[in-house]
């Protein structure tokens, strides 16, 4: 089965996939839809984190990706409706970044988030 995922700098020597932490665990998000993970893009970009781009690929070569890693997968299926908190963060990303220099968030300073910034951001998208 293919899917898409948001990949950064994709065919380059620094390309990276995006993630996000949860309850200590890193977590790729596999789109089902092109059209969600284009959605997610946007939401990204507008909370100003850097714009990754959606990618098909097989869901099998992520999954052994992440194995080796040890990162975790989610399926994010066309028409998902979130039931849990943690679905939430399917469809929309969470407010904090690690910096994209370190990947290790034993390691990172994360910013203070402005959360006025933020909130204009999401505003310029309605």
């Amino acid at each position: 089965m293919k899917i898409f995922v948001l990949l950064y700098n994709s065919g380059t020597d620094k390309e990276g996939i995006h993630s996000i932490e949860y309850k200590g665990d890193t977590i790729v998000l596999m789109f089902e839809d092109k059209d969600d993970a284009i959605r997610y893009c946007g939401l990204l970009e507008a909370q100003d984190f850097p714009a990754p781009l959606p990618e098909l690929i097989s869901m099998e070569e992520i999954q052994n990706f992440c194995n080796k890693c040890g990162y975790k997968t989610r399926l994010v299926e066309k028409n998902f409706i979130p039931k849990t908190q943690e679905d939430r963060l399917l469809l929309t990303p969470p407010s904090k970044n690690l910096k994209s220099e370190c990947w290790n968030p034993d390691e990172s300073n994360i910013d203070n988030i402005d959360i006025n910034k933020i909130k204009k951001n999401l505003e310029k998208l309605l």
